[in-house]
């Protein structure tokens, strides 16, 4: 295996060999033409981050700034929109799934280094793959670590940290990132903590 194909299998690589610093700095060309494009200019925006991005469905708006290492290791569904200032670490994979929000400064961090201080002077890092499912809404500040999978219609509060996996349908918060309770059909009528809708048309 070359270092590449060592990232992308979750091993230990060293991140400077096998093409890798050309890839990112291609990558970062593109990034740095996105995060300087006027507001205006919304077609080249949809071009571009199609191009940043692995995968991407329809309707997908990401505000500048964006950063990440590769984009072609992030794979996002339709509807996709994230706010000011998103960090994806893409070294592993990131897959998100249709309907997903991302607050300001959301950070998605595949990328990681050994505990050990000989270990990590080696050079070696590692990747490990992030999974968010459909209908997610992530809160602002928050970072989710390697490894971790959110469930379906999760909502993750402000300022968590997300070290362990997320199952379907609750609201976890904190840091670390806990559940606090489960989505019930009951809070359908509500838009924020105890006010009710006064309209109809949010019912879909």
């Amino acid at each position: 295996m070359n270092q590449k194909e060592r990232m992308l299998a979750g091993l230990p690589y060293k991140a400077w060999l096998d093409g890798l610093s050309e890839e990112r700095d291609e990558n970062k060309s593109k990034i740095y033409e996105y995060n300087l494009l006027r507001p205006n200019e919304k077609s080249r925006m949809a071009e571009l981050i199609k191009d940043i991005l692995g995968k991407s469905g329809d309707n997908v708006f990401i505000e500048q700034p964006i950063h990440c290492d590769y984009g072609k290791n992030i794979e996002v569904g339709n509807n996709f929109f994230a706010n000011y200032n998103c960090t994806i670490l893409d070294v592993g994979k990131v897959t998100i799934g249709n309907n997903v929000m991302f607050a300001p400064n959301v950070s998605v961090y595949t990328a990681g280094h050994p505990i050990h201080p000989d270990s990590r002077n080696s050079g070696y890092e590692y990747g490990i793959g992030i999974e968010i499912g459909d209908n997610v809404w992530v809160g602002g500040n928050v970072v989710i670590n390697p490894g971790v999978h959110i469930g379906n219609n999760v909502v993750i509060g402000s300022g968590s940290v997300v070290t362990k996996d997320i199952p379907d349908n609750v609201i976890a918060v904190g840091n670390p990132c806990k559940i606090i309770r489960e989505i019930t059909e009951d809070d359908r009528k509500y838009y924020y903590k105890n006010k009710e809708f006064d309209v109809n048309d949010y019912k879909i």
